[in-house]
């Protein structure tokens, strides 16, 4: 810990890690490849569904979310015996950390002393923070203390430290040069590490939900009903992760990951081909398939009811509404902050173009203004909104196992930088059609006022679908593992006694079909104690 890598394995336990994962992956992947029937029936039918009426209303913004690369001096503890060394640091925009001896090895192309991709990491800025971690992470019976070497953490304070700490990856150890480095170094960092970790979560594409869906059925038949963050990083970082014990050491960890990507990449074409086989195969038939889905769901509802509404109303409504209200206003004081930033970012232009005539300083401001959402010192004040829920949410969230409050938190915070994007893109566009070079500084301000009171109707519009959606899923995200806990034997006395359709064209999953007809009830249950539970 703090910073020491740990030893390297030896052929023994590099052989026995590598039969760990290659079982993992046996488990794994049927599970896996079931996943992606299912989520490819669920984008077709998705695609079939009619259009709604009302939808969102902002543009989407065609910018992916993204890392801001940030670079500069810092010094970092290491080497043998440990030492404060100057080191010039690059945040990449894939969020992976580089460390070079000089700035003019990074400018001139050559390899980085060190390299660490972010996700799971946390940063730390107080020494008395980060000391305290360490003797929590690693107690030290009074026996041994005399047999240590001095931690030079100990001997030599650190005004502006930067400590990146993860469960069982080593621990990076830096100093900025000032409280302003410092601060600047910290929000990058924390914006690298939530992009890197909600990548799948964000992706749309059928393979990622169909790899999360698998993970959490995979953990299930392991007893892991309790929502966690094991699903934050890249999927084999994931899959490393399910590998990987709490108090594995970096070696450890670093040969699960390589095993773990490994055995991901031999899968890719295999992955490829079953994608392009299931589309073919399923369109064709898709509404004879959900008519039997539809009839299949309907026995497990029947049968699964009564059971779940005991169990909502003995051991979830004591705690239901106070949830909800937590979540209601984090996102109410997230989407808030949003929507004050987003005003103040369109007076700003407004003003801009009322005082001045230069052309060259105007586009200064629009490009700005279009790079709000990807900026993460103007950001913190909406991300911030998302963090002070973290402590009190996840004492309420105790009782039932649920310990992803960093996914939560990271959801939020990216549902706030989409809709960010997507009104500063919508501005953009609107602007653009109005503003022409006929009008004059003062008539083209009047048209971007008008401009942003559309945007701001249409952020209201599509934050208010947003949080709803946001707050009932992470409500099923809380709960809907508690409950399946609870009913897991009533699921699987359902599951083994269900006849399954010998001509459906997916890989039926008892599990996953006993989840959704338990998402389903809710909406539709007559229960006066169930009604609107998760709405």
């Amino acid at each position: 810990m703090g910073g020491r890598p740990s030893s390297p394995l030896d052929k023994r336990q590099q052989q026995h890690l590598r039969g760990q994962v290659d079982a993992l992956l046996r488990n794994f992947l049927p599970c896996y490849r079931g996943q992606l029937a299912a989520s490819v029936l669920r984008q077709i039918s998705r695609e079939l569904e009619p259009r709604e009426p009302a939808g969102c209303q902002l543009i989407r913004s065609k910018k992916l979310p993204r890392v801001r690369e940030h670079r500069g001096h810092l010094t970092q503890l290491g080497g043998h015996p440990p030492r404060w060394q100057p080191i010039f640091c690059v945040l990449r925009g894939d969020g992976r950390l580089e460390w070079f001896s000089l700035r003019e090895e990074y400018e001139n192309g050559g390899h980085p002393l060190g390299s660490m991709t972010l996700t799971g990491y946390t940063v730390l800025t107080s020494q008395r923070e980060y000391l305290h971690l360490l003797d929590t992470l690693c107690p030290v019976s009074s026996g041994d203390h005399t047999q240590e070497e001095p931690d030079p953490l100990l001997e030599m304070p650190v005004t502006f430290p930067l400590f990146l700490q993860h469960p069982f990856r080593r621990h990076l150890c830096f100093s900025a040069a000032s409280r302003e480095a410092q601060r600047a170094w910290r929000l990058a960092l924390q914006g690298g590490i939530r992009l890197r970790g909600t990548v799948l979560q964000r992706s749309k594409a059928p393979a990622a939900r169909a790899f999360l869906d698998a993970v959490r059925l995979y953990r299930q038949h392991q007893g892991h009903f309790g929502g966690d963050d094991v699903t934050l990083g890249s999927d084999a970082e994931v899959t490393a992760a399910c590998a990987a014990s709490p108090d594995a050491a970096d070696a450890v960890h670093a040969a699960v990951l390589a095993g773990a990507s490994a055995g991901l990449r031999a899968f890719q074409p295999e992955k490829d081909e079953l994608l392009t086989v299931l589309e073919k195969t399923i369109r064709p038939d898709v509404d004879q398939i959900l008519r039997q889905r539809e009839r299949l769901a309907g026995r497990l509802r029947v049968q699964v009811q009564g059971p779940l509404e005991s169990c909502l109303c003995r051991k979830v409504d004591t705690q239901l509404s106070l949830v909800t209200q937590k979540l209601l206003s984090t996102m109410e004081a997230v989407l808030s902050a949003v929507q004050t930033l987003l005003a103040q970012g369109m007076d700003r232009l407004s003003r801009h173009l009322r005082g001045s005539s230069s052309g060259t300083w105007l586009r200064k401001e629009v490009y700005s203004f279009g790079e709000m959402p990807w900026d993460p010192e103007l950001m913190q004040t909406c991300y911030r909104e998302a963090e002070r829920s973290q402590g009190r949410l996840g004492q309420l969230v105790v009782p039932f196992g649920f310990s992803g409050t960093r996914s939560l938190m990271f959801g939020a915070q990216d549902l706030a930088q989409q809709l960010m994007a997507d009104s500063v893109a919508t501005f953009l566009q609107l602007a653009d059609e109005c503003l022409t070079t006929a009008l004059n500084c003062t008539q083209a301000a009047q048209q971007l006022e008008k401009v942003r009171g559309r945007v701001l109707k249409k952020f209201q519009s599509d934050s208010s679908s947003a949080q709803g959606e946001f707050i009932r899923g992470w409500l099923l995200c809380i709960f809907l593992p508690f409950v399946l806990s609870q009913r897991e034997w009533s699921c699987k006395v359902v599951s083994n006694g269900a006849q399954v359709p010998s001509d459906m064209d997916i890989n039926w999953c008892p599990i996953s079909s006993c989840q959704d007809s338990v998402e389903s009830l809710p909406a539709a249950t007559s229960s006066q104690h169930c009604k609107g539970r998760f709405w």
